[in-house]
C-alpha cells in the first residue's frame, strides 16, 4: 500500500484575519491627514485657529511604523505648523508656542505608543509561533495517498488569531488496513487543545496495535476517563478502510460521514444506533455498533466536525452540506476541500462560530492515486 504524505494539516486554508489589507493606507495616513489640515488652515485663515490639528499627524503614526517614523512625522508635523503660522501672520505667537506644544507632545506619546504596539507586536509573533509548532505535533501531515484512496484535509480555527482549537483528524497504518479519526473536543481553550493531545496521542498508541476497531475505541475511552472531569465529553468518528476499500465506522456521537458515488448520488452514512460520545460511555450502551460503508471507484466520503454544518448565516440558517455537496467533485481533493472550506466562510460572512475540521477520501484508480 503506497503513501505519500501532504504537508502540513491544512495550514494553508486556515485564515490568517491578522492581516490587514489597508497596512499601506495606515502609513500614507498621518501625511494626509497633515495636508488637509494645511489646506484647511489656507482656506480658513487665521481667523479660525487650526494650528493645533497638525497634532493630529503624529497621532495617527503611533497606528503603524516604529517610534523613529512618529519623531520624523512629528518634525515634519513642527516645520508645517510653523509655516502654517508664518503664512497666517502669527509667528511668534501664544497661538504658534500652544499648536507647537501640542505637536510635541503628541509626538512624544505616539513614540511611547509605537515601541509598546512594536514590543505587543513581537510578543504575539512568538505566541504564534508557538501556537503554529504545536500545531504541527498535534496535527502532524497525513498521508496525501493510500493506495488507491487519496486524503485531504483541512482545518479553520474559530478563533481569529489561533491556528489550533478542539478539532482533530489523524491517519495511522494498521494491521488490517487504515485507520482513521476525525473528533470534536468540547470547548475551547487550551483545556480543549490538551484533550485533543490526549485523544491524539492514544490513538497514534492504539490504532496500530489493536486488531479491532473497538478496542481501539476502548483505548481512546479510557484514556479520556483519566482526563475528563464532570461532562466533558468528545464526539469522535472511527474508520478503517481495507484492501476491499470498505470503510468500517464507530460513530461516538459525531455528525455522519458524507458520501459521494459516482452516479451523482449523495447521502449520509448513519450509523445504526446512536451512541454517547467518548468520555460519557456511562451514559449509553457498551459502545457503538459498527457500520459499513464501501467506497467505489469514484466514490468520495467526507468527514467533519460540527463546525461545518452547524456554521450559520445572519438569518440563523445551519450551512446546507448536502446541497452543497457538487463542490467536492473537484478532480483534486485538496482543491475540493478549499472551496468547500470558502463556502462554509462566505455562508456565515465572518469568522465561523466553531472550529471546523474536514477529511475526503477519495477512491481513484491505483495509478490516477500515485500521480
Amino acid at each position: 500500500m503506497g503513501w505519500r504524505t501532504v504537508g502540513g494539516c491544512g495550514g494553508r486554508d486556515i485564515v490568517d484575519t491578522q492581516r490587514s489589507s489597508q497596512y499601506p493606507v495606515l502609513l500614507v495616513l498621518p501625511f494626509a491627514v497633515m495636508v488637509l489640515v494645511a489646506v484647511a488652515d489656507v482656506v480658513a485663515g487665521p481667523t479660525v485657529g487650526l494650528l493645533a490639528l497638525f497634532s493630529l499627524g503624529p497621532a495617527f503614526a503611533c497606528v503603524a511604523g516604529t517610534a523613529r517614523r512618529a519623531v520624523a512625522v512629528g518634525v515634519l508635523a513642527c516645520v508645517l505648523c510653523a509655516g502654517a503660522a508664518g503664512f497666517d501672520g502669527l509667528s511668534g505667537s501664544r497661538r504658534e508656542a500652544a499648536a507647537l506644544v501640542a505637536v510635541v507632545g503628541a509626538t512624544g506619546a505616539a513614540m511611547l505608543a509605537a515601541v509598546v504596539r512594536r514590543r505587543m507586536e513581537r510578543e504575539l509573533a512568538e505566541v504564534r509561533l508557538i501556537a503554529e509548532t504545536a500545531q504541527r505535533v498535534l496535527l502532524r501531515p497525513v498521508p496525501a495517498v493510500v493506495g488507491p484512496v487519496r486524503v485531504a484535509v483541512s482545518y479553520t480555527s474559530a478563533a481569529a488569531a489561533a491556528h489550533i482549537g478542539g478539532d482533530l483528524y489523524e491517519v495511522v497504518r494498521a494491521p488490517h488496513g487504515t485507520r482513521i479519526i476525525v473528533a470534536d473536543v468540547q470547548g475551547k481553550g487550551l483545556e480543549a487543545v490538551e484533550t485533543a493531545a490526549v485523544v491524539l496521542g492514544a490513538f497514534r498508541e492504539a490504532a496500530p496495535e489493536e486488531d479491532k476497531l473497538s478496542m481501539v475505541g476502548e483505548r481512546l475511552e479510557r484514556a479520556l476517563n483519566r482526563r475528563l472531569e464532570g461532562e466533558e465529553f468528545v464526539t469522535a468518528i472511527l474508520a478503517e478502510i481495507d484492501d476491499r476499500h470498505c470503510v468500517t465506522m464507530l460513530n461516538y456521537g459525531h455528525p455522519a460521514p458524507l458520501v459521494l458515488r459516482t452516479g451523482g448520488e449523495v447521502g449520509f452514512a448513519e450509523p445504526p444506533v446512536c451512541a454517547p460520545p467518548l468520555g460519557l460511555a456511562v451514559l449509553g450502551p457498551d459502545g457503538p455498533a459498527p457500520y459499513t460503508a464501501t467506497l467505489g471507484l469514484g466514490d468520495r466520503m467526507l468527514l467533519y466536525t460540527d463546525g461545518v454544518t452547524e456554521a450559520r448565516d445572519r438569518r440563523g440558517r445551519f450551512y446546507p452540506l448536502e446541497e452543497r455537496a457538487g463542490l467536492l467533485r473537484h478532480p483534486d481533493p485538496q482543491q475540493a476541500l478549499a472551496a468547500l472550506r470558502r463556502d462554509v466562510v462566505a455562508h456565515t460572512r465572518g469568522p465561523l462560530g466553531d472550529d471546523a475540521a474536514m477529511m475526503l477520501l477519495c477512491h481513484h484508480a491505483e495509478g490516477e492515486a500515485d500521480t
